[in-house]
């Protein structure tokens, strides 16, 4: 039953990065957007979750990077919007 739970965990994450990416490519959502970074993010955390049941150091290692790199482009995100704010 434990492994159902993480492999629906993982699979959520899968579905979360693949669909974060493919709206990218159709152009139906931008690189800058808050939603686009979270998703990316969620998804990614979603995936380590399930890797700290069924570890992969490989796969690991790519989701802390994906992680990272959401939360770089949130934080560039968020300075933005306040710099905006400010600046009005």
């Amino acid at each position: 039953m434990i492994d159902l739970l993480f492999d629906i965990i993982g699979m959520s994450g899968t579905i979360l990065v693949v669909d974060a990416f493919l709206m990218l490519q159709l152009e139906q959502v931008n690189l800058k957007i808050l939603a686009y970074n979270l998703t990316n993010l969620c998804g990614a955390v979603l995936l380590l979750i399930s890797l700290c049941y069924n570890f992969n150091l490989s796969s690991f290692l790519i989701e802390l990077f994906w992680i990272a790199a959401s939360i770089i482009a949130l934080v560039k995100y968020y300075t933005k919007f306040r710099q905006t704010v400010i600046s009005q």
